[in-house]
């Protein structure tokens, strides 16, 4: 079984520029930046009050 190679990910990449745009593409990825941020500083905040 083959893994993904470089070429096919620039291939998907640039389909997705294509239908989402730059800028869309730029804000869901610093939406989904901010998701992952919250979701750790609530793990660790529930970490500390099990202490």
């Amino acid at each position: 079984m083959m893994g993904i190679s470089a070429w096919q990910l620039m291939i998907v990449l640039l389909i997705l520029i294509i239908l989402f745009g730059g800028k869309r593409i730029r804000s869901l990825g610093g939406d989904l930046g901010a998701s992952i941020r919250d979701f750790r500083k609530s793990a660790r905040h529930d970490r500390l009050e099990e202490k």
